[in-house]
């Protein structure tokens, strides 16, 4: 009979995230609310933000989650939101949205200011803030949540398009800024993603958003681009995710969909 054996028992698997504190903002739904949820599944410690609190709270409590207000159009409150934590190794710069489709003769510039502040200005905001703390954890990730329509411009998306082309040479901007910094820089580009309410905000209408989706089999779901997020901040350190591109197989490109029926 074999003797006992000479290998050591192995221990508990080490998740990848355990020790790393990761804040994921816009985190109330879609995107970012299945971001946290993957990123806690993977062991990190997840802090959400956003501003709807009631939504948040119920997220955090089911994962073991910490959730906080942030709006990050809102200085005060990104200080506030900055000054609650006491270590970040990963930001998740989620929060954002569409919220028109008007094309430029008709363009509500109310609604390209308020496209603007959040998907920019506020991801720039945040990333200030946190950006010591990031660096100062020896291995830091800043995540931009992009959008292909940061890479494509497409009639109707003007005030859309010029925001994410913004969050896309933020990226690039920043990752060269930090060459010689221990922070990665990632973007992470979705083409369709079917979300509650990102189509509704945009056409306020809910005809008009189930018919950007109407006879697409599969469009890409929150739950895919977390998928991915996951996957390039669990890359060994020096492996830098610079641009993912992901969208559904029926979406070659922008303009090229396929639709059944």
């Amino acid at each position: 009979m074999p003797g006992p054996s000479t290998h050591p028992a192995s221990g508990p698997r080490v998740l990848p995230g355990t020790g790393r504190t990761a804040v994921v903002t816009g985190a109330s739904s879609g995107i970012g609310a299945a971001t946290a949820t993957r990123l806690a599944a993977e062991g990190f410690d997840v802090v959400l933000g956003a501003r709807r609190m009631d939504r948040l709270t119920e997220l955090a409590a089911s994962m073991g989650a910490r959730a906080l207000p942030l709006d990050v159009t809102d200085p005060d409150s990104v200080a506030a939101f900055a000054e609650a934590l006491d270590r970040v190794d990963v930001l998740v710069n989620n929060a954002g949205g569409a919220f028109d489709a008007n094309p430029v003769a008709e363009a509500d510039l109310d609604s390209w200011a308020r496209t603007y502040e959040v998907n920019v200005l506020g991801t720039v905001r945040l990333t200030k803030a946190l950006l010591p703390a990031l660096i100062a954890s020896g291995a830091g990730d800043v995540l931009f949540v992009g959008s292909t329509a940061g890479l494509v411009s497409y009639e109707g998306g003007a005030s859309y398009t010029a925001a994410k082309h913004g969050v896309h040479t933020l990226a690039e901007t920043l990752r060269l800024e930090l060459y010689d910094q221990p922070v990665r820089v990632v973007e992470i580009a979705p083409g369709m993603v079917r979300t509650e309410e990102f189509a509704l905000n945009r056409v306020r209408d809910q005809d008009r958003a189930e018919a950007v989706y109407r006879g697409v089999r599969e469009p890409l779901v929150a739950d895919d681009v977390a998928d991915c997020i996951a996957w390039a901040l669990t890359r060994p350190h020096h492996v830098n995710v610079d641009l993912l591109v992901v969208r559904p197989r029926a979406q070659a490109a922008q303009h090229k969909v396929h639709r059944e029926g």
